[in-house]
């Protein structure tokens, strides 16, 4: 299983308990990511895509239950370490910024068994970098 998440530079997921991942450009890059592969969320992320996009989606409230290796989780509101023997890779979409965050990552992505093996930036429509940081067993 590859988890997708949004993160700000403290590792904050969510602040004032809304989510940091609401981006044009970022749900069209993980849309073109994943194209061809599982992409599983829950019933309140898959509200931010758009019509067209629900064929692509697997949309479970128990979703990172359901998805198998290889198959990708977007996920914004949820604990990863429960999960973390399931994870392949780990996929951050950073905002380069703080926010007052009130949930943040449960994974230590800066310590074995995790190393960074890709990172590019683009630009956003919220924000004018977004980072794009891969991690791998």
């Amino acid at each position: 299983m590859i988890a997708v998440v949004c993160l700000d530079d403290r590792n904050g997921m969510s602040f004032n308990h809304r989510r940091q991942s609401r981006d044009a450009c970022l749900r069209r890059r993980l849309l073109d990511m994943t194209a061809g592969r599982r992409l599983w969320m829950s019933p309140g992320s898959a509200a931010q895509f758009s019509p067209e996009d629900a064929d692509r989606l697997q949309v479970s409230e128990t979703f990172l239950n359901e998805a198998g290796p290889g198959d990708y989780v977007f996920v914004e509101d949820r604990a990863l370490a429960p999960f973390a023997e399931k994870l392949e890779k780990v996929v951050v979409f950073r905002w380069n910024r703080v926010y007052p965050g009130d949930q943040f990552l449960d994974l230590e992505l800066t310590e074995e068994p995790w190393r960074r093996v890709e990172t590019v930036d683009f630009p956003g429509k919220s924000h004018q970098r977004i980072t794009m940081e891969v991690y791998a067993r």
